[in-house]
């Protein structure tokens, strides 16, 4: 569990881009982040589209809803660079998914060329993906984590936008990194004196779940699909 020090500046980022991998030359289109102290939102962000100069497909568009006339005429990654850098600089990142996110952002500041700092020299970072994991014994989607703190409708994600998922980010992270001492581990309502943080153990002859193995159909596509990752140069996020 991440600890929060007094008067720690958190800035929550996300990015939406062309693509998965910076070195087939996708860039970054939309950059969102929101300002947290003390475990509170401040009001503060940071929100901008770019323009890639990188004709996106379709398949890309239908994810975050961004297509390439309206990104046309937005500015460059360089024109916001600075700007950019001035409201995430020592702060702490909470990213979910930072492997993805860091790597465009300092392939971006590398393209800019004018010696602009890698986010590790400007920023410490924590990757909720990596949390997640370490709370729930494997790594899980922001989309899993919104339901299970029950979040997921205090924002309209009909497209994935940065800003947005930035936002979601922060009322999951509020969520994640609460002291233990309170968490209600309870199942149910309680009633009388009955300590509701204990745990409750489940009676030994309940009923087993069910276990429905993939068929020789689904176990291939899955095969064909991690192919398709491996080929971008990415991997799945549960490795």
């Amino acid at each position: 569990m991440t600890n929060i020090k007094k008067d720690e500046r958190l800035v929550i980022l996300d990015t939406e881009t062309t693509g998965i991998n910076p070195r087939e030359g996708h860039r970054i289109v939309e950059v969102g982040c929101v300002e947290m102290i003390n475990r509170q939102l401040t009001g503060r962000t940071y929100h901008a589209y770019i323009n890639p100069q990188f004709q996106m497909e379709q398949e890309v568009i239908d994810v975050h809803g961004l297509t390439n006339e309206f990104l046309r005429d937005k500015p460059l990654f360089a024109d916001v660079a600075q700007d950019f850098i001035d409201f995430i600089k020592g702060a702490e990142l909470v990213i979910h998914n930072a492997k993805f996110d860091v790597g465009f952002m300092d392939h971006e500041f590398k393209m800019v060329n004018r010696g602009l700092p890698m986010t590790e020299d400007i920023c410490t970072i924590t990757d909720t993906l990596h949390v997640s994991k370490d709370e729930f014994g494997s790594p899980k989607t922001l989309d899993y984590l919104a339901k299970f703190y029950r979040v997921d409708g205090l924002i309209d994600r009909t497209y994935h936008g940065a800003l947005i998922d930035a936002q979601l980010l922060a009322f999951v992270y509020i969520e994640m990194t609460r002291k233990q001492s309170a968490l209600n581990l309870s199942m149910g309502d309680s009633s009388g004196d009955e300590d509701s943080n204990a745990i409750r153990r489940l009676p030994v002859d309940r009923e087993m779940l069910k276990v429905i193995a993939a068929s020789a159909d689904e176990l291939e596509a899955h095969k064909k699909r991690l192919a398709i990752i491996a080929e971008k140069g990415s991997e799945p996020i549960w490795q």
